[in-house]
């Protein structure tokens, strides 16, 4: 869908909201679009991380990769278990 269009169902939905609900729906999307544009990093503030790991010794990295290895299998279990009790 083009992003005119998108815009324009935008507007239609947003125009079929009850009024004493519109504060609601401008906050959520105020606080999404400045969560967006937080979220997008200069690339100079995105390289200034560029090599950050180049002065770790072979062993401190890792026992670092395996660590994020294991705290994601761990997240994601849980995930798995949450998703199966809603069925």
């Amino acid at each position: 869908m083009k992003p005119s269009n998108l815009r324009t169902k935008l507007l239609t939905e947003i125009n079929l909201i009850p009024e004493e609900k519109l504060e609601e729906v401008y906050n959520f999307i105020h606080y999404f679009r400045v969560g967006v544009e937080a979220s997008q990093g200069t690339p100079e503030q995105i390289m200034q991380f560029a090599g950050c790991w180049n002065d770790m010794s072979d062993e401190t990295f890792s026992d670092f990769t395996e660590e994020i290895n294991a705290r994601r299998q761990q997240t994601f279990l849980g995930r798995r278990s949450d998703e199966s009790s809603f069925g």
